[in-house]
């Protein structure tokens, strides 16, 4: 299992990249820069084609790729020779007009953007299901006895979010949203209790580990089982899909969370009483716990399956496009958030990571249907894709960003840069990737150690 999801990671990384890659090589053509190279993986090429001026190839490690264009690396024979200036050669990189190099360097970002605008309004054109839980909670301080921003907020167990911010709420899944991308920002709710709505405010906490916010709620979910495990402490028991758990230790069980507040004294039996076929039947699950002090019992719970509605052509490029538009802002409100005291190691996400991410998020969706592994998968390339182009117009040095902060500078000054002004702009930007890929890296090997 753990091979398949490095593989489907590694597949979808690599097409984020290429899709990058690619708006760079379309607009070097356009605008008569000379592309030697254009790259599927990156490493030593074990295929490669020549045809007219461009050699494409297959890099022996599939993360990625790139677009090598002619005479992007002039600065640093200029900076050599010792000379004044790179000479303007036709075809070459910096023998095109800064504003034809501008347009190429936003081009990689441009394309990320346009292909999660693809990718959202296919999966909203043809639908998707969505495996959450009903919108109704529990407090997470009916659990942990601790103190949240629902409690202040108000909010109890049982109520049923039906709108946050003015817009609707209809599962688990929306209010994880709404809540996850607003942290620190006060939200008008409007909460249904008793058969009548109230309207309250809440502001979520920023965690520090993530960066998104948080208000200390669960999703209430009746204690219906829908499968046990084969071989797990619950089949064991004699336990099966369609019992209702009733009570536990003598403690009535009126939602499947509160389960794990019992779980959390690591008592080795549990007494269970619950109800199946109308019938009211006894057993004892016996547990045991890892050094964490996590017990799997071997139970899953019914889940809401939700299915969006399927859009018009139209309508899905729409949605598309508003889709995109809001992951852009909570993209760059999230950058926003590294500099507000967050844990970087864990916010902060390296390839390893990602990759692991990718396939592990696809390997779960395949696990539902293929339908549902496909969706999954293009919709966390699309995150993906948005972040990296966002990241790329960082004005820093050796990312697009930067090298379009050095040719806007040069347009204005109406000649080119002194070779030497620009090798120390991209020496200092190669020692600050360099730091942030180490320190990524360095965050990746803890995620792999608690995994």
């Amino acid at each position: 299992m753990m091979l398949i999801k490095i593989l489907l990671g590694l597949i979808g990384l690599g097409v984020v990249v290429f899709v990058h890659e690619l708006g760079h090589f379309i607009a070097a053509r356009l605008v008569g820069i000379d592309v030697e190279a254009f790259s599927i993986g990156w490493g030593k090429p074990i295929l490669k084609k020549k045809i007219g001026r461009v050699e494409y190839r297959i890099g022996m490690f599939p993360i990625g790729g790139y677009c090598k264009m002619r005479g992007e690396n002039e600065f640093q024979e200029a900076f050599d020779h010792k000379k004044e200036d790179i000479p303007p050669v036709a075809g070459t990189f910096y023998g095109a007009n800064p504003w034809r190099r501008i347009l190429v360097s936003f081009a990689g970002p441009f394309f990320n953007l346009i292909f999660a605008v693809i990718v959202f309004s296919c999966i909203w054109g043809i639908g998707f299901e969505v495996y959450t839980m009903d919108n109704r909670i529990v407090l997470a301080s009916d659990i942990d006895q601790g103190w949240y921003p629902a409690n202040d907020a108000g909010l109890k167990t049982g109520d049923r979010i039906i709108e946050i911010d003015r817009r609707p709420i209809v599962n688990y899944h929306d209010i994880q949203e709404m809540i996850a991308t607003n942290p620190e920002k006060n939200l008008p709710l409007t909460v249904e209790r008793e058969g009548k709505n109230l309207e309250l405010v809440i502001r979520p906490n920023l965690e520090k580990s993530s960066g998104a916010g948080k208000i200390g709620v669960y999703y209430w979910a009746d204690p219906v089982i829908s499968a046990v495990s084969e071989g797990s402490a619950a089949a064991v028991a004699g336990l099966r899909s369609g019992d209702r758990i009733l009570r536990v230790n003598g403690e009535e069980l009126p939602y499947t969370v509160a389960m794990v507040r019992i779980l959390s004294e690591q008592v080795p039996v549990l007494s269970l009483e619950y109800e199946r076929d109308g019938e009211i039947k006894n057993t004892n699950l016996v547990l045991s716990y890892t050094r964490e002090g996590n017990a799997d019992i071997g139970i899953t719970y019914e889940a809401v399956r939700y299915h969006t509605p399927s859009y018009s052509p139209w309508g899905a490029v729409l949605k598309g496009a508003e889709e995109t538009g809001k992951t852009l802002v909570v993209s760059v409100r999230s950058f926003g958030l590294l500099f507000r005291g967050i844990d970087l190691t864990q916010a902060v996400s390296g390839p390893v990571r990602i990759t692991y991410m990718v396939g592990d998020i696809a390997a779960e969706g395949f696990g539902q249907s293929i339908g549902t592994g496909i969706s999954s998968m293009v919709n966390f390339l699309a995150l993906i894709s948005i972040a990296l182009g966002i990241m790329n117009l960082l004005p820093l040095p050796v990312l697009d960003g930067g090298m379009i902060v050095l040719f806007i500078i040069e347009a204005i000054k109406g000649r080119p840069l002194h070779p030497k002004a620009v090798y120390a702009f991209q020496t200092v930007g190669i020692v600050l990737i360099f730091g942030l890929m180490i320190f990524a890296v360095f965050g990746d090997i803890l995620f792999l150690v608690q995994r």
